[in-house]
């Protein structure tokens, strides 16, 4: 059995989610201890060097550059982001960052004590073990690693290179390719906190995960070497909605001190200045925007009741539940919501109006109320309509 204390695992999970997600600096000695914990922990020396990054994409570049790649990233034409890459390893002498360790320092000790942990539950308590944990965080938080990761790749592709060094299709694509996989290498981090929480939930955080933890408590996105570290710091800045999607209006969504950043609208990528570009938003514009999921955050910050008001829309269907409208959008499945009317008063005695979006194929105001509470149409038999 484990040794420590196992916390109640609401505090655990509360914890873990708020690593998870901090921002601001880096607590860097912290860190520089749990690596070094992590290290021994995996009978290896401490790594020589500690190579701090402001972002997860600078590390990426630094980490296939290690690994022999910087060749092709100067054919995708990535010459300032090498320029940073080379400086930063530049720095640290004569010093090779040796063979990476992740598979000592992270992947085999975490499988084995998932392994211990999964054999200690069984079969029947494991997936519930799991859904009280790190299954709470585990959507929010691989779906911001996704982002994060495929970012990473996009410094290749989504970079405006100029009519001088323009690349080929292939050279840069191949370059995301192997930006994409330098984030493989790395261990996650405060990002690592689902699996944590599990971890520290049943008692297995004192022990070879103790580093690794610490760590996580303390900084972002870490490559390790035989010699070297790459360490990122965390997040400036972070935005969700409250479902925890990534979302901002006006804004980076998520921000790092370089000014690599993501930006979103509940959770769909978005350009920068999107939202802001929309002040003089019409009609007209949204029904020729060719990029669907750019046209559904237009219906959604212009308004679904006025966008049906301008454009004169019938409704579907109507009945004692509400409305049921469709938006018929070109080249798109159409959008379809259910108009309800609360039952209970605002404080100033007024009724307030929600659309609900329901699927395409949803056929009468009745069916659309009930797919939102997760019945049938059938068994929707509401005491009191709200």
């Amino acid at each position: 059995m484990p040794t420590g204390t196992v916390r109640e695992t609401h505090f655990v999970v509360g914890d873990w989610q708020a690593a998870g997600f901090a921002t601001g600096p880096a607590d860097r000695a912290r860190a520089e201890a749990g690596v070094a914990a992590a290290y021994a922990s995996a009978g290896l020396k401490p790594p020589e060097r500690y190579l701090w990054v402001p972002s997860p994409a600078r590390g990426a570049v630094a980490a296939a550059v290690i690994a022999g790649h910087g060749e092709a990233l100067e054919a995708a034409g990535l010459d300032d982001l090498l320029e940073q890459a080379r400086t930063d390893l530049t720095d640290l002498g004569d010093l090779t960052a040796g063979p990476s360790v992740l598979t000592d320092v992270r992947t085999r000790p975490w499988e084995a004590e998932r392994a211990a942990a999964c054999s200690e539950q069984g079969p029947e308590q494991w997936p519930r073990t799991w859904a009280d944990t790190g299954g709470l965080l585990w959507d929010q938080v691989q779906s911001l690693v996704a982002r994060v990761r495929g970012a990473c790749g996009e410094q290749a592709t989504g970079r405006s290179l100029g009519a001088r060094r323009r690349r080929s299709t292939r050279e840069k694509r191949e370059a995301e390719a192997l930006l994409r996989a330098a984030t493989l290498d790395a261990v996650l981090g405060q990002h690592d906190a689902p699996w944590l929480a599990l971890f520290e939930s049943l008692g297995r955080l004192d022990g070879p995960l103790t580093g690794l933890a610490e760590v996580a408590r303390s900084a972002g996105w870490w490559w390790p070497y035989e010699r070297l570290v790459i360490l990122s710091e965390r997040p400036s800045e972070l935005y969700r909605d409250e479902p925890g999607r990534l979302h901002r209006a006006d804004g980076p969504a998520l921000a790092y001190p370089d000014g690599f950043a993501l930006h979103a609208w509940r959770g769909m990528p978005i350009p920068a200045g999107f939202v802001a570009s929309l002040k003089n938003l019409t009609p007209d514009r949204i029904s020729s925007e060719q990029n669907a999921e750019l046209r559904r955050v237009m219906l959604e910050i212009f308004g679904y009741d006025r966008y049906l008001a301008e454009t004169g829309a019938r409704p579907l269907h109507r009945d004692e539940t509400g409305v049921l409208w469709s938006i018929e959008l070109p080249g798109d499945e159409p959008v379809v919501m259910v108009e309800v009317v609360n039952s209970t008063p605002e404080p100033d005695g007024t009724h307030r109006t929600y659309y609900l979006r329901v699927p395409p194929d949803t056929r009468t105001a009745r069916a659309g109320v009930a797919w939102t509470f997760g019945v049938d149409e059938a068994d929707y038999h509401p005491e009191k309509q709200t």
